[in-house]
Parts: structure tokens; sequence; C-alpha cells
């Protein structure tokens, strides 16, 4: 059934350009929890994760080692973070249904890296900044992939 996933989005972003092409200059980008969403649910399936409730504060899914994950995911140059995770994955998902790694490592790396308190209660943090901090991570501290 997850394996289902990246066909889907491929789907998704194909409508999207369909409407993008029938209405010149007005995006129909999708994002908030849909993006969300579907970046857990591709995250999980990726590392082979068991995804929390909804309803979990600060955690979205919990590793087989029972490491508890965050999962961002994003389609910009950056991503937002309310509290300090025990793990962090942060994922671009493209046009074609595919995810690329941007972070995946302890949480508290990003969070002390990661820009002031704003408004909306989070810290953001870039995914330039993320891919930097990742490049020091031993590769002992990062989940494995299991599947691709």
């Amino acid at each position: 059934m997850v394996c289902k996933i990246p066909g889907l989005v491929k789907r998704l972003y194909a409508i999207v350009s369909e409407l993008e092409a029938l209405f010149p200059g007005r995006p129909f980008t999708p994002d908030g929890h849909l993006v969300g969403s579907l970046g857990e649910v591709l995250a999980a399936h990726r590392y082979g994760l068991e995804l929390l409730n909804c309803s979990v504060e600060g955690h979205d899914a919990k590793a087989p080692n029972n490491i508890l994950i965050q999962i961002k995911a994003t389609q910009g140059s950056k991503v937002g973070l309310r509290s300090n995770p025990q793990h962090l994955i942060v994922i671009l998902i493209t046009k074609e249904g595919a995810i690329k790694e941007i972070f995946n490592g302890p949480g508290e790396i990003a969070w002390e890296h990661a820009g002031k308190m704003q408004k909306n209660g989070q810290r953001p943090i870039t995914t330039s900044k993320l891919l930097q901090l990742m490049g020091n991570i031993p590769g002992q501290s990062k989940l494995p992939t299991v599947n691709h």
C-alpha cells in the first residue's frame, strides 16, 4: 500500500501542472497539512517507522529502536521547528513523488542552529543549513533507509 505513494504524488503534481497551465500565473502548490502528511507516510516507508497518532505533540513516529522521530517535509527552502525533537528527519518532496533526504540526525543539532522563535511558535531553519549540519553527523547517528 505505502509503495503506491510515489505514483500517487506524481499524479497529484500532474494535476497541479494541468491546473497551472489552464490558469497561468495562479499557483496550485500543495502545502500545509497535505505536504506534512505526505512527508510522514513517505518517511515512515523509507525508514521503517511506526507512525504515531496525529495528536502526539513534538513527534510523528517511532523507529524500531524506540527513538522518537519528528518528520518535516518541504517543497521549499526552510522548515519550522516547534520543539527540540529526539531525532529529526527532514525531506524534500519532488514533483515526481520522490523524496530527498535533507536531514537525518539528532534533533538537538538542528534545534541549536534554528532561528529565533517566530510569532507562529516555530523556529525556522533553512534546508541548506540542515544539509550542511547533516554532513557532520556520523553514520551511526542516522536512521538507515530500509525502503527506496
